[in-house]
């Protein structure tokens, strides 16, 4: 739209002054026309709104509108699990907090107390402040020589391919700026991963895109070489993904460009497809195998596998293998079917998976019950984007959380709902570069680096709202939730909880029992 507009202004002024030749008074539409033109200058040379930089004058209807929006929407409500897009409170947060603006709400609540699904936690008379020590996580377990400190709050996997450049740049700065760390995504590492010099999870998926023989078998010998860079602190084994568990990763071919066809080492004018299923393991004892091969391979620094979890038996013949093998992950990320993408088929994205509080519940449980829970990290994925989320999930088992859309809506994603086409309008998800023009880095790190503060700061106030000092005293039982208009439930009666052990009895007991049974440590 920028050379549109440049077109436009180009052939107003030409058209006016050869008006002029033939009808002097024309020249006065220039009081009108000039202000305009200056305006569209002004637009495209401004940093903040990337919207405004790339539709120059049209661009400012959207803002016109958000002027407007508190008073039409003041009763909007919506769950944050009810659909793919978020709430405009959910979005409101995250741009206030990215944007620097006022974090607070006039008038009180703007959600239905009283509504199926609403969630909070009670506070104390006694709130306290927290141990700083909160915010960090070590991530590494006994066979790990290369432990790393994580914040609390990171970038979810988000691929170089499905961003544009202009995304990732901001998105590794921001965390290099705030010191959290930032998950690649299975696209592989870009030049733009590095360059800002923030911590980074690679994360290795069915296409092993960066460390592939042209076949598109796993190559050892590239992934040893990138795995041991200094940015690189985590690797990650992707074996699912939430918004399409089941399905190989999709980058459709309009978004491929020279340098992405390098980077992933794939065949240019075709869609992306990586397989739904990994080629350089088999089995439970097999990922675990490969998890130590990677370990070794990277150095020693924390191995682990995402996954949104699927059959229960088969999640639970993993816990078997490690008992039967020895070989721990050092992390598992655990991603809700409520979970991103920029592409999906849609029964995928909305039929298929268990939501990140079922799964999530469960892994934790079945670590429990297997002994296992002390050894290992779990991160949680899907929907996680304010500091009372963290804490609820904190809450059901996790030790950190990821987030992918909310850090998009940091850089200034207007949930346009474009990502698959190649025309996203601010420039995060497109491969368009007159598009990623709009998108400008230095302020968007900044924005990602603030909402992740502002989150985490969140986080902490809610936990000492609740007289609690450390996240290690948070429970299930803190956290309500209200199952219908007369009845609420805390999460420690409506998720399973394990007795430590309970599965390594002989039979094992409780509430997983039949299904342990079924596990098998040497097939899913």
């Amino acid at each position: 739209m920028r050379r549109i507009f440049i077109i436009i202004a180009a052939g107003s002024l030409a058209l006016i002054a050869g008006l002029a030749l033939i009808w002097p008074p024309v020249l006065w539409s220039l009081v009108v026309v000039l202000p305009l033109i200056v305006r569209g200058i002004a637009d495209m040379t401004q940093t903040r709104h990337a919207v405004q930089r790339n539709f120059p004058l049209i661009g400012h209807g959207r803002y016109l509108m958000e002027l407007i929006r508190p008073e039409i929407n003041q009763y909007f409500v919506e769950s944050n699990n009810d659909g793919k897009p978020f709430s405009r409170n959910d979005r409101s947060i995250v741009y206030q907090r990215a944007k620097g603006e006022l974090d607070t709400l006039p008038f009180g609540t703007q959600r239905d107390v009283y509504a199926v699904g609403y969630e909070w936690i009670n506070h104390s008379l006694a709130p306290v402040h927290p141990d700083p020590s909160c915010e960090r996580v070590l991530v590494g377990g006994a066979d790990c020589t290369q432990p790393y400190s994580a914040s609390i709050f990171n970038v979810s996997a988000m691929s170089y391919g499905s961003l544009s450049k202009n995304s990732v740049l901001a998105l590794n700065g921001g965390a290099k700026l705030g010191n959290f760390a930032h998950n690649t995504g299975e696209g592989g590492l870009s030049p733009y991963h590095l360059e800002p010099g923030g911590d980074l999870i690679w994360q290795i998926g069915t296409g092993y895109f960066g460390c592939r023989h042209p076949d598109g078998s796993f190559d050892i010998d590239m992934f040893t070489k990138r795995a041991t860079l200094l940015n690189v602190k985590m690797i990650e084994i992707k074996l699912s993904q939430g918004a399409k568990p089941g399905h190989g990763g999709i980058l459709p071919a309009k978004k491929l460009t020279p340098e992405i066809i390098e980077i992933r080492g794939v065949e240019p004018g075709k869609d992306v497809l990586s397989p739904a299923a990994h080629t350089a393991f088999t089995g439970p004892l097999g990922l675990l195998g490969f998890v130590q091969t990677l370990r070794r391979a990277s150095g020693g620094k924390p191995v682990g596998f995402k996954l949104c979890v699927g059959k229960r038996q088969e999640w639970l013949a993993v816990v078997k293998a490690m008992l039967v093998s020895g070989i721990l992950p050092d992390f598992i990320t655990v991603d809700g079917s409520e979970g991103g993408t920029g592409a999906a088929p849609m029964e995928f994205s909305d039929f298929v998976g268990t939501p990140l509080n079922d799964g999530l519940s469960f892994v934790n449980a079945s670590l429990i019950g297997a002994g296992l829970r002390d050894e290992i990290r779990v991160i949680a994925s899907g929907k996680v984007n304010t500091g009372f989320q963290i804490v609820a999930k904190l809450a059901l088992g996790a030790d950190m959380c990821n987030a992918a859309r909310a850090m998009m809506f940091a850089l200034g994603c207007i949930q346009a709902l474009r990502c698959n086409s190649n025309q996203c309008p601010t420039g995060v998800a497109t491969q368009d570069p007159e598009l990623v023009a709009g998108l400008v880095v230095e302020d968007k790190t900044t924005r990602v680096a603030r909402y992740h503060k502002e989150t985490v700061k969140s986080f902490m106030e809610v936990l000492g709202a609740a007289g609690l000092t450390h996240t290690r005293d948070l429970m299930p039982w803190y956290v309500n939730r209200r199952v219908s208009a007369l009845e609420t439930r805390t999460y420690a009666t409506i998720y399973p909880q394990a007795q430590p052990g309970e599965l390594l009895t002989t039979p094992a007991t409780g509430l997983f029992a039949n299904l342990w049974a079924e596990a098998n440590a040497t097939k899913f």
